[in-house]
């Protein structure tokens, strides 16, 4: 059990999924708050953000970033927020507003994190990884724990200079998760990156080679784990649900894995979901398709 960032009711409890949104048209912009609004007004422990708070074309300004936290502290409910590609690593490709993707990546620290909690207006206590990456959080809730990773999308920045240490610091996070979700007898783990990791692609693939370290780490301490494990990312806007993790060792699908990819712009809906401790796949997922009008007079 994690000090201090343990909260345990009893019994089958729900929290909300999103990702990839908002962005910055019209469409987009006018949909979030119905988003916000109808999260707010449902039954859930919490909600999870897995990266991309605005479009990869528009400046990386703190504006923007300060929006995003305004808009994140209307949540009624407690919301943890995993960094995305769009928010620090392509900041330096904008033709005009050019940002220093590591100047940007402290501003992000500077602004979202403060202290040792959730976002949102009711907060959940979090554990942090130490070393220079606080953005890695941990927590749990109801016998499940919960983990999330910098790990960008398009390809984790792989070949730049940073890419390494960080690299090094998620494989490290991910061991210590699976190690304290053994010791503390949880019934399952989530897991939550806001990259594609390309379960799809060959190792050799370009698109993978930022991820093959840490994917080979997770089939193998999934494997060891025996209990349900879900990775929840975003990055590629293509809603999914399915089970891509293969053990090298048998080449069988590992049936307690799950991927879960959640909406993304242009799609403005969110994921319920559900974890039961009498279910013995633990988590279940059901689509939230938000309405572009809340008023109940309106069609």
């Amino acid at each position: 059990m994690l000090a201090g960032c343990a909260h345990r009711p009893q019994g089958a409890f729900e929290f909300a999924l999103i990702g990839d949104m908002p962005y910055t048209d019209q469409a987009t912009t006018n949909l979030f708050p119905n988003l916000i609004a109808e999260i707010n007004a449902a039954n859930v422990a919490f909600v999870v953000h897995d990266g991309d708070i605005k479009s990869g074309s528009t400046p990386c300004t703190d504006e923007v970033f300060r929006e995003r936290l305004a808009q994140f502290q209307t949540f009624e409910y407690p919301l943890f927020y995993i960094f995305g590609d769009n928010e620090w690593q392509d900041c330096g490709n904008n033709k005009t507003n050019r940002f220093d993707p590591m100047e940007r990546l402290a501003k992000l620290r500077e602004i979202f994190l403060v202290g040792d909690e959730s976002l949102g207006r009711r907060k959940i206590p979090v554990e942090r990884q130490g070393g220079g990456y606080p953005e890695n959080i941990r927590w749990s809730y109801g016998n499940v724990l919960f983990a999330g990773f910098n790990i960008p999308g398009g390809a984790n920045n792989y070949g730049k200079p940073e890419f390494t240490a960080r690299n090094e610091a998620n494989c490290a996070w991910l061991k210590e998760s699976f190690a304290a979700a053994n010791k503390g007898n949880h019934r399952g783990l989530m897991l939550i990156i806001q990259a594609n990791p390309h379960f799809d692609l060959a190792a050799t693939n370009q698109a993978r080679l930022g991820f093959n370290q840490w994917l080979k780490l997770l089939e193998q301490e999934t494997v060891a784990y025996k209990k349900p494990v879900v990775l929840v990312h975003g990055d590629s806007h293509y809603f999914r649900i399915d089970k891509p993790l293969v053990s090298a060792k048998t080449r069988q699908r590992i049936q307690h894995f799950t991927r879960v990819e959640t909406f993304g712009y242009p799609d403005v809906h969110w994921l319920r979901a559900r974890v039961n401790p009498r279910d013995p796949n633990l988590f279940t997922f059901h689509i939230q398709l938000v309405k572009a009008n809340l008023d109940p007079r309106i069609d």
